[in-house]
């Protein structure tokens, strides 16, 4: 069900897509920066765990 968008369709289809470009870009940098916090985090729980014997 596709509304009738008249004569703007284009500027309005086009603001949707770069709003879901800008949403997947976000999502995509959030999960690669909580994959390296957690990487850093279990290296540095890691040498802690090591001098704590």
């Amino acid at each position: 069900m596709i509304p009738d968008l008249g004569k703007y369709a284009s500027q309005v289809l086009a603001a949707y897509g770069v709003s879901v470009a800008l949403i997947v870009g976000l999502v995509v940098l959030s999960l690669r920066q909580s994959a390296r916090v957690r990487r850093t985090l279990r290296e540095v729980e890691e040498r802690n765990a090591k001098r704590d014997g």
